[in-house]
């Protein structure tokens, strides 16, 4: 099945021009997803540096949730994804 594809084309997320996904944003708002994700990791992380024992066990769990949330946003707002060799 297809993915669902924005009538205007106005895709925030371009699609990698070598292998399988997408590359950087290419609209403002594909911009604002992408500190988004790296604000959420980021300050995680940054607890977890002070509380290790504490919280370090649900890192893996916040990484992968967050990470399926931007690959949903791509997936959403992005360029349809297919293999490409370069062309």
């Amino acid at each position: 099945m297809e993915p669902k594809v924005p009538e205007d084309k106005d895709y925030w997320f371009p699609a990698k021009r070598y292998g399988w996904g997408w590359g950087l944003p290419r609209r403002w708002q594909g911009w604002v997803v992408m500190v988004a994700f790296l604000a959420v990791v980021g300050g995680w992380l940054a607890v977890v540096a002070g509380n290790p024992g504490r919280f370090g066990p649900l890192t893996p769990a916040l990484v992968l949730i967050a990470g399926g949330l931007l690959v949903a946003i791509c997936w959403w707002k992005g360029e349809p994804p297919r293999w490409r060799w370069g062309g």
